[in-house]
């Protein structure tokens, strides 16, 4: 995949595309960027994915702060992953919001990007306030000379969509999601000084500082989890809470502890990568009975990387 971020529509030719922001790269994405490719190889043209590094509600509302699946970087991986051939990063801006729709086609798509055939999710909507629709979409197109198609929907009985699948995690349900995005879900950060009381209970954790502050952090509770560190992975348990029974106060902790690892992880970078919900966070009498429970988690956690193993 070839990322555009200059526009010089001399440089590509005519290409078959999609628009949207793509928070996450879930499987509704791809099945409309399979029908982009699929388009495109019968036009024998190039496919392309349109889409902004900065969520726009951001752009239009500063103080807006986006609870996102995946950053720009993570974004424009995931994409690559698809087989598109190009993916072009349009920077959204307040000029570009108010651009009716049938501007943004002929200045933005035909004039700056060489759009040949626009490809519209079958629920996208974009111009000034969002306010036509597919049919005026087809009207454009056929004055400005692009084709415009829509795509079907994704054949599946479970609704697909970003904000969906971050209200889900919000509520723990981390295995329903990985079916919804098609991968497991991650996040990812740098390990630092924590309150080492794991390590006097026989459960050492490694706390977690997420750097990828934008990204939707899952709900309170213990996850199964695999852990990525310096290239080697580790089946591990992670917890996210506010650690009730310590009288942690509002501060919230992620903490993680890697079965078969022994060292140093201050400092070091790590990408959590979430299988499974084990339960959820609870305040416990005394540490006798939380070590108790820690054990038992340890055992499912053990339990689910053993199937997934099989």
């Amino acid at each position: 995949m070839q990322l555009i971020d200059k526009y010089n529509k001399a440089k590509h030719p005519p290409l078959v595309a999609t628009i949207g922001f793509f928070d996450g790269v879930h499987s509704g994405h791809r099945y409309l960027i399979e029908q982009v490719k699929e388009e495109a190889a019968k036009r024998g043209l190039p496919s392309a994915v349109i889409t902004f590094p900065v969520h726009p509600r951001k752009v239009l509302h500063r103080d807006y702060v986006p609870a996102l699946l995946c950053g720009f970087d993570e974004k424009i991986e995931r994409l690559a992953s698809t087989g598109i051939d190009y993916c072009i990063s349009l920077d959204f801006t307040v000029e570009i919001s108010e651009l009716s729709a049938e501007e943004f086609m002929r200045d933005i798509l035909r004039d700056k990007l060489n759009v040949d055939t626009l490809v519209i999710g079958y629920d996208h909507r974009f111009g000034h306030n969002r306010e036509d629709g597919f049919a005026d979409y087809k009207r454009y197109g056929e004055s400005l000379g692009i084709n415009v198609i829509e795509a079907e929907e994704l054949p599946s009985a479970d609704h697909v969509s970003s904000s969906r699948i971050r209200k889900m995690l919000s509520e723990g349900y981390v295995r329903k999601v990985a079916k919804l995005l098609s991968y497991n879900y991650t996040i990812s950060g740098k390990i630092v000084e924590g309150f080492k009381v794991g390590r006097t209970i026989g459960f050492p954790t490694a706390n977690v500082e997420v750097w990828e502050t934008y990204k939707v952090i899952p709900a309170f509770g213990v996850y199964a989890v695999y852990v990525y560190v310096e290239g080697q992975r580790y089946g591990g348990m992670l917890y996210i809470g506010k650690r009730p029974t310590l009288h942690n106060g509002d501060n919230i902790s992620i903490e993680v502890n890697l079965f078969d690892f022994d060292g140093d992880l201050y400092n070091k970078e790590l990408t959590a990568e979430f299988l499974d919900f084990v339960r959820p966070d609870e305040k416990f009498s005394n540490l006798e009975t939380l070590k108790e429970s820690i054990r038992n988690d340890k055992e499912k956690v053990l339990k689910i990387l053993s199937n997934l193993s099989e």
